[in-house]
């Protein structure tokens, strides 16, 4: 990651940021030199909680890298692989590190795949949080989230895919369809939904099994797992050959059904076999001669020592006598002292008890080493089994993975069609134009966790009069939900999902961003206002024409007029040019609903509410024009402001607006503000004029707190003779 402080070194970086928190990996390797980068750790750290180990500069070195990459791979040279440079040199480190650290083989890792992130749309990891993706913004919780809605996956193969492709919507129409087609498949054909949930519900986790055989850990029980999965396979083929789409068609096409490694397991490895494969117990009956003697021996050898017990208890006439075994004494007989004169002469003492002792004999001796080295070379070969077969499995893990690919296509594929049947969803029409159009669109979150039937809205966005939507109406009238939706809406259509709505005919845009809520990074010396004003600032260079933006209450966090400059010169910056962002922008600012009628491609919208007896009825409809007033009042009502609070509210809101910006040529006028809360004096009047006479910039600091406190004096003075 360069570091030259220009503007598209920033760029990079912001970008990198961004996929490390879409990725959220565990670890990262980074050069020495970053590592040392305070400026770096600090931007890492909004993004990244996991581990960050450095590594030497050496490492990164591209000959270092391609003598790596040679190495692992048993090629002449690293250009066999086709890597690009960055992800040459990035391969060879994370591979050497792995060396390394791991001090084992690395032979499971047999391919380096690459991935081009132009290939998706870019979301910043603010529209990915405010837009609740796969974790809600308050809690981090999954319950709420996109990821909750859509996710109706059987396999955690097909879970992690989902949120794969929620996480990546895709830029390629082509491949858009590929995807939505398939849903279409399975949507239309419920028999085969239900057919092909019924198969995935009884598949295991195949990626991991298999990554835990590549990497020498898996269990006997990992084993019969990956058989019982495969044993499902032949009737996944038939399942999804039912299925007509270009997806599941090239499944078909590329079928594997491991029907060797299934066969492999089955002949050797027992139904119920133990964790551990050096326990024994884990080999079936009848796979090895050898095997089969030697656990018969074990189990006769046994079965003998009971006999001998039984016949010593008849020769000595000990009736409490018994043979025991431990570990470190091995077979042992016990008598107790009050039977000890019994004990006869060809008995040896091996340990001496509190109540008696124990003794051997030489037969004892003899059925002991017989049973106990039978035993230890039945665990011996029966670990050689189970590491012959894993070894075998190894070597054909790229087949497993395949069919695990294919495995979690289809279950997160089954996911989109399951959920746009049960929640009324349908099939977008996408194309390269420039026009958003939905007609009763809705919320997929809000409509399933809200108490009240949802309320859906129709949009219209394109590159004439309808390229910006400027939103006005009362807080929780549901201006943040409507926006929301619609970025949720496109963002669900390119990743192949059907989606809330009547009808959508969709424009492919290339990023979304938002804009919304208050927040800080005060550890960063950044306030609430600073922080806006940072990502409206990146909004605005990285937007194409072919953006979507979300803005919400832009200008906020400053002063009445600072705010509605600067918001209304974010409009204008948008409005600007034949083609640009299709934006949505709700304010609180209703003086800009008037730039409709100044500048071009604006359109005024407000949240329609109705009043009744002083209260406020949110109707969540929106509809051209603007709202009449903010309610702001209202809603403090609601939100239990005591009364008197309300009441003062109400009277200083009839002084502030006799004071009006009026529109004279696109450009704004401003009335000047009388006094508000009551009639002042002519001393307070005399104080006010000095301040508004006064030079600050020829006072020294001593003179500044000289005149504060005089007119303190004199404010003083005066309210105490009133």
């Amino acid at each position: 990651m360069p570091r030259d402080g220009n503007r598209g070194s920033g760029r990079r970086e912001s970008h990198v940021f961004a996929e490390i928190y879409r990725i959220g990996p565990k670890e990262l390797l980074v050069p020495q030199t970053l590592f040392d980068d305070i400026g770096f750790r600090f931007q890492l750290d909004k993004v990244f909680q996991g581990i960050l180990t450095p590594l030497s500069a050496a490492v990164y070195d591209v000959e270092a890298a391609d003598a790596t990459l040679a190495a692992h791979f048993h090629v002449e040279n690293a250009a066999a692989l086709f890597l690009p440079f960055t992800a040459k040199i990035a391969a060879g480190a994370a591979i050497a590190f792995l060396y390394q650290s791991q001090k084992r083989s690395l032979t499971y890792i047999h391919a380096i795949k690459t991935y081009d992130t132009h290939s998706y749309m870019t979301l910043d990891p603010n529209t990915r949080r405010n837009l609740e993706i796969v974790q809600t913004i308050y809690s981090n919780q999954k319950k709420g989230s996109l990821l909750w809605v859509m996710d109706k996956t059987c396999t955690p193969m097909g879970r992690r895919l989902l949120r794969e492709w929620l996480e990546n919507p895709l830029l390629d129409l082509d491949k858009i369809m590929e995807r939505q087609n398939a849903v279409r498949d399975l949507y239309e054909k419920p028999l085969v939904q239900d057919a092909l949930k019924d198969i995935l519900q009884q598949i295991h986790d195949l990626e991991r099994i298999a990554g835990r055989i590549a990497f020498g850990t898996a269990s006997p029980r990992d084993l019969v797992s990956l058989k019982v999965s495969i044993g499902h396979l032949p009737k996944f083929l038939e399942t999804i050959g039912r299925l007509n789409s270009s997806l599941f068609r090239q499944m078909s096409e590329g079928f594997d059904d491991l029907r060797d490694l299934y066969h492999r397991i089955d002949q050797a490895i027992v139904e119920e076999p133990p964790v551990s494969p050096k326990e024994g117990g884990l080999v079936k009956q009848g796979f090895s001669r050898e095997i089969d003697e030697l656990r018969e021996i074990s189990s006769g050898g046994k079965n003998r020592i009971l006999a001998i017990e039984g016949r010593e208890r008849e020769e000595t006439g000990i009736k409490s006598l018994k043979i025991g075994y431990n570990k470190v004494f091995g077979y042992y007989i016990e008598v107790s002292n009050a039977n000890k004169n019994l004990v006869p002469e060809h008995y040896v003492r091996k340990q001496t008890l509190a109540n008696g002792e124990r003794y051997y004999t030489e037969e004892l001796k003899t059925y002991e080493d017989k049973v106990l080295g039978a035993a230890e070379r039945l665990y011996q070969l029966e670990y050689e089994v189970f590491c012959q077969i894993r070894d075998y499995i190894a070597a054909n893990t790229a087949r497993i993975q395949l069919m695990a690919s294919y495995i979690a296509v289809a279950d997160a594929v089954f996911s989109f069609a399951k959920v746009a049947l049960e929640n009324r969803y349908v099939c977008p029409t996408l194309h390269t134009g420039s026009s958003i159009e939905i007609q009763r669109g809705r919320h997929p979150m809000v409509e399933r966790v809200g108490e009240e039937s949802f309320i859906a809205n129709d949009t219209l966005l394109d590159d004439g009069d309808n390229r910006i939507m400027v939103i006005t109406g009362p807080n929780m009238a549901g201006k943040s939900t409507y926006m929301r939706q619609t970025a949720l809406i496109l963002l669900m259509a390119q990743t192949g999902s059907f989606v809330p709505a009547e009808t959508a005919k969709l424009a492919l845009v290339d990023r979304i961003f938002t804009r919304i809520g208050a927040s800080d990074d005060l550890v960063g010396g950044n306030s609430t206002f600073m922080v806006e004003m940072t990502e409206t600032a990146e909004i605005l260079r990285a937007a194409t024409a072919r953006s979507f933006i979300v803005l919400d209450e832009i200008g906020r966090g400053t002063s009445t007029f600072d705010g509605l400059a600067i918001a209304w010169a974010v409009i204008a910056h948008l409005s600007a040019g034949d083609v640009g962002p299709k934006t949505l922008f709700a304010t609180h600012y209703h003086e800009l609903t008037g730039l409709e009628r100044e500048m071009p491609h604006i359109k005024n919208y407000a949240i329609t509410v109705r009043e009744y007896n002083g209260d406020l009825i949110f109707l969540r409809k929106i509809t051209p024009g603007k709202a009449g007033k903010s309610y702001g009042i209202q809603v403090a009502k609601l939100a239990g402001v005591p009364i008197s609070v309300v009441n003062d509210a109400r009277r200083i809101l009839k002084s502030l607006e006799k004071n009006q910006i009026h529109f004279d040529n696109g450009k704004a006028k401003t009335e000047e503000i009388p006094a508000l809360f009551k009639e002042i004096s002519d001393d307070e009047e005399e104080v006010i004029n000095e301040i508004k006479n006064l030079r600050p910039d020829h006072l020294t600091p001593i003179k500044a707190l000289s005149l504060l406190a005089e007119w303190q004096d004199r404010l003083k003075t005066k309210n105490d003779e009133n």
